[in-house]
């Protein structure tokens, strides 16, 4: 297949995974803001980590200085100045489609598309009426629409493989993310604060995690429960190991041809079991004495040299919308 296709569909599965990240951390943080009134500078602390989460701090900063609830919503939901907003990720899954409608199925354009012209017709007024929860759990849907149309009519081929690569790739960066700004909260109000239970349980519930935790740990709700949860767990789907385990085997499927594809594909293969092999030896221990998220950041680092191993092995620069 083409490197150009081979990109598209990467980012295909980037991009539609990052649009459910952002709708579930938006939705799971609103609610938390309005169960736990403080002052309005602890309220704009809280919009900017949410900004933080996403990678966006200095870019929403120079368009709109302040933090409050309806530019932040906006700025993540439906600005489209914004390259990493919901409705600019879906508008860069659906260009990227649109240029390989004979190699996936129709029903997948189908719903990225529908998707697309519904989400661009939302406004600003809409984020702040009455429940927004209703909004972002309507985008949740589609997502999972889109997600199950994939899964039950894509050929298991290298088409697929590229996109699932993509989509645990981004799923992984995201988990670490979340969890980094969580942490940060948790520095900032230090652990044994009023406000600790509800954050923990604010970043279970934005990966759906909450009730699968409580299977295994009962009521040990601790930030280094947490971690080891979301970091190391080789069952639940969104941890950190379960998606680069799902990225491992997806990369191995890849039928490739050419030397030079092979060699490199060889190279991100390694990459990636070292990656796996760090988590695997990691104990609780370790993540108790991490006090400081050197290690959430050092793993974060190694998902994102994985994005570049992938652009300088198997994709041409500037032919994706990427």
């Amino acid at each position: 297949m083409l490197n150009r296709n081979a990109e598209a569909l990467f980012w295909v599965g980037r991009y539609m995974e990052r649009a459910e990240n952002h709708a579930r951390l938006i939705d799971v943080h609103y609610h938390l803001q309005q169960e736990h009134h403080s002052a309005d500078q602890a309220q704009d602390d809280k919009w900017a980590r949410i900004v933080d989460a996403l990678g966006s701090r200095s870019a929403y900063e120079q368009q709109y200085g302040q933090y409050d609830e309806e530019d932040v919503l906006h700025y993540i939901t439906l600005d489209r100045d914004n390259p990493n907003s919901l409705v600019a990720c879906i508008n860069y899954a659906r260009g990227n489609l649109r240029t390989l409608r004979e190699k996936v199925p129709t029903e997948l354009w189908d719903v990225v598309n529908s998707f697309y012209l519904w989400l661009r017709e939302r406004h600003r007024e809409e984020l702040t009426k009455d429940s927004p929860h209703q909004l972002y759990k309507r985008i949740k849907e589609w997502t999972a629409l889109y997600q199950g149309v994939a899964q039950s009519v894509m050929a298991r081929e290298n088409e697929w493989h590229f996109m699932e690569c993509g989509r645990y790739l981004e799923r992984a960066e995201n988990t670490l993310r979340i969890m980094q700004a969580v942490r940060n909260t948790m520095v900032a109000g230090e652990s044994g604060a009023p406000l600790t239970y509800p954050y923990l349980q604010a970043v279970l519930r934005s990966v759906s995690g909450y009730q699968v935790f409580r299977r295994y740990y009962a009521d040990g709700m601790s930030p280094e429960g947490i971690i080891e949860f979301l970091v190391l767990h080789p069952a639940f789907p969104r941890s950190v190991r379960f998606a680069l385990d799902a990225m491992d085997t997806h990369l191995r499927s890849l039928e490739l041809q050419e030397t030079g594809l092979k060699l490199g594909h060889g190279k991100i293969v390694r990459q990636t079991g070292k990656v796996l092999a760090e988590l695997s030896c990691l104990e609780r221990e370790d993540l108790q004495q991490d006090r400081d998220g050197l290690m959430l950041t050092v793993v974060l680092g190694a998902c994102q040299q994985l994005g570049v191993a992938f652009a300088k092995t198997f994709f041409r620069v500037g032919e994706a919308s990427a």
